[in-house]
């Protein structure tokens, strides 16, 4: 058993957290906290917790939560993980970030996106397992990806890495539901303005577009710079990704999906289906599943990847991570199937 602690108990990746936790076998969640909700328990702020997860939160003590646990999740928004994070790891506990901090390579690009790093000289692994995973098995820091990073750069590490694809070409367009943008409420998220809406938003300069070329870039081992655009739709959890790429030789479906196979042959939660994927095929679980289509004239090719942005877009990821830093079965407290309809 580890001990584990969260530090972010009010938004939904912290809920998500304690949900998952509370059912590991080989976690004791012994921490919860935050600043805003100090004094009440994890239930009350995540009523679907109660006689589940009964926690007080209380105000953290980086210090002392550095030395009495193995591990600590932040769940904070970006740009705050940076201030308390170095402490944590001084105390000797691993820590899994999951805002932004930490998961460029190189800083100023970081601040070319937030704001300026507090502690830009403390380095993570980028937490996704199917590329980084023997890096993660002994990591301190942990960065979780981005949601609609994990998607895009799971859809498409397959061509990238085997330079398959013009990589000066790449589109990916993707569709989130209203989770996506956290537990407080915007215009923007609103139900009456988005119920029956669909929005593209931040259509060339989102966040998660650098951490995609970050990591397809060391796959291709040179700069590659795709384009990508989110949508807002009206569902609550889940992400569509659609990537439109251009072979550099024409291939039958057949051999690339099997490309596609040998990739991701023996991961646990990458599923290579033969048909276009669907949301509610993944909702729920830490699943991605992964599929394509070849146009006729066979140079052309649409990869779509499904995920839900809550698990393993987010937090299911960080506990997946767990189970790698710690050496547990990676599918762990996390192995559940997707919720449909």
């Amino acid at each position: 058993m580890i001990k584990v602690s969260v530090v972010g108990a009010s938004g939904y990746t912290g809920g998500e957290l304690f949900r998952l936790l509370a059912g590991h076998p080989k976690v004791d969640l012994v921490g919860a906290h935050g600043l805003k909700s100090v004094g009440g328990t994890v239930s009350n702020l995540h009523p679907n917790l109660r006689g589940i997860v009964e926690l007080p939160i209380t105000e953290p003590d980086y210090a002392k939560m550095g030395k009495e646990v193995d591990l600590v999740f932040a769940a904070t928004p970006h740009m705050v993980a940076m201030k308390f994070v170095p402490e944590v790891l001084k105390g000797g506990a691993r820590v899994i970030d999951l805002s932004a901090d930490y998961r460029f390579d190189d800083p100023a690009l970081y601040e070319k996106y937030y704001v300026k790093h507090e502690s830009p000289k403390v380095k993570a692994v980028f937490g996704l397992p199917e590329l980084h995973r023997e890096q993660i098995k002994t990591a301190k820091l942990v960065a979780n990806p981005g949601c609609f990073s994990t998607a895009a750069i799971l859809e498409l590490a397959p061509l990238v890495k085997h330079h398959l694809i013009d990589l000066d070409h790449i589109v990916i367009d993707s569709k989130t539901g209203t989770s996506g943008a956290g537990s407080s409420p915007t215009d923007a998220t609103h139900h009456p303005t988005i119920g029956a809406n669909v929005r593209a938003y931040s259509a060339v300069n989102h966040r998660h577009g650098p951490e995609i070329n970050q990591e397809l870039s060391k796959l291709a081992k040179k700069e590659v710079k795709a384009h990508f655009t989110p949508h807002l739709i009206p569902i609550v959890r889940g992400i569509l990704s659609t990537a439109h790429v251009f072979l550099e030789k024409k291939m039958e479906k057949e051999k690339l999906f099997k490309v596609y196979q040998e990739f991701y042959s023996g991961e646990p939660f990458v599923r290579v289906i033969d048909e276009l994927p669907q949301i509610n095929f993944v909702a729920g679980s830490n699943y991605c599943d992964i599929g394509l289509e070849v146009a006729p004239e066979g140079n052309r090719v649409v990869v779509v990847a499904a995920i839900d942005n809550m698990i393993k877009g987010a937090s299911g990821q960080a506990v997946q991570n767990l189970n790698v830093m710690f050496g547990f079965d990676e599918k762990e407290g996390i192995g559940f199937p997707a919720l449909r309809p």
